[in-house]
């Protein structure tokens, strides 16, 4: 894809999680819009939390590629000249820490700190350097337990998040705060964009730490290879999500990055919800297991609904997802069956 105004062929861009399962898709297509250049923090170089790793990630991103670490740059990808100067520079912030309603019922005190940490002191420090742009990634978790359906942007501060990802949902949302704080203070240019639960290719399939969707299609496919008359499924299958095929949600982020300029958050979603009983049942039938499904009622429903309205991000920045639910399910299954471990 070619941006009309070329937005990114003067650009240093770093991805920060950009070698996890977003992050991936949003660096291949900054490749196809011609960035001058794209940087990578691996977190076993750069632990965000820590002030220092975020300074030196900074810093050395200011160098010229020759002078900088080689890590830095994604495999392959030869950057282009251009300015060093720091309003050149767009941050893109993924890395999180993140989980299923289990792993955050487990680490709910490092979901907040982790996430709390990186995302604030990463901002200030982009704006201490000045940064062109910043753009932080919040979580459909930050909404409140029982907001109406669909969910708009103006009811994120109506009641308090659901409790089972409350603490990571809160520390996503301090990034809100501070990048209206930022902006009007500083001037500083923040955006927040509010991502529905996204699946796809490369996903997190750990049975530990995944959410429903690859939990679902791993169980699944295991179960039909061990022979197994039937599967245990959390919850009652009443409550309904909204998901975001991950390549869709990478075309947002950077729509958003190229033409967004305000302090509202932006959520981005597909529009479409689907209860979790439905959606197990498409699971079985496009991965071809024919068993029993067994509703353990003793583990937590989660939020009751899910669903955005995408209405904004149209509007500001003209997207809208373009891969069908079950299209991207089947893609999903397809690449963890050609990827899975046996």
């Amino acid at each position: 894809m070619t941006v009309e105004n070329n937005y990114w062929s003067n650009k240093r861009v770093v991805v920060t999680g950009g070698a996890g399962f977003l992050g991936s898709f949003i660096t291949k297509k900054l490749i196809q819009r011609s960035a001058a250049d794209i940087l990578i923090p691996r977190i076993e170089y750069y632990n965000l939390v820590d002030r220092d790793a975020i300074r030196r990630l900074l810093d050395e991103s200011m160098l010229p590629p020759e002078k900088r670490p080689a890590h830095l740059t994604p495999e392959g990808f030869h950057p282009s000249s251009f300015s060093l100067h720091p309003s050149n520079l767009v941050i893109i912030h993924l890395a999180a820490r993140v989980g299923g309603i289990g792993a955050n019922l487990e680490h709910p005190a490092e979901f907040f700190y982790d996430n709390l940490m990186m995302g604030a002191e990463l901002m200030h420090q982009a704006w201490k350097l000045g940064v062109q742009k910043f753009v932080a990634l919040g979580t459909v978790c930050a909404y409140p337990k029982f907001t109406p359906v669909p969910f708009k942007e103006d009811n994120l501060w109506d009641g308090y998040p659901e409790e089972t990802n409350a603490p990571y949902g809160l520390a996503k949302k301090m990034l809100l705060v501070q990048a209206q704080a930022y902006r009007q203070q500083y001037g500083f240019n923040a955006i927040f964009l509010l991502p529905v639960n996204l699946y796809g290719p490369g996903d997190n399939f750990n049975p530990q730490s995944s959410h429903v969707i690859p939990a679902l299609i791993r169980k699944c496919l295991d179960a039909q290879e061990r022979g197994e008359k039937e599967i245990i499924v959390w919850g009652d299958g009443s409550p309904t999500r909204e998901f975001l095929y991950v390549e869709d949600a990478a075309e947002g982020i950077l729509l958003a990055a190229e033409k967004y300029d305000s302090l509202e958050p932006v959520n981005l979603g597909s529009g479409f919800e689907i209860s979790i009983k439905d959606l197990v049942e498409m699971i079985a039938r496009l991965t071809g297991y024919e068993g029993k499904l067994v509703w353990d009622t003793s583990k937590p429903n989660g939020q009751p609904r899910r669903s955005l309205d995408i209405t904004r991000a149209e509007k500001y920045f003209g997207f809208r997802a373009a891969t069908t639910f079950e299209e991207g399910l089947r893609r999903t299954i397809e690449w963890y069956k050609q990827n899975r471990k046996r």
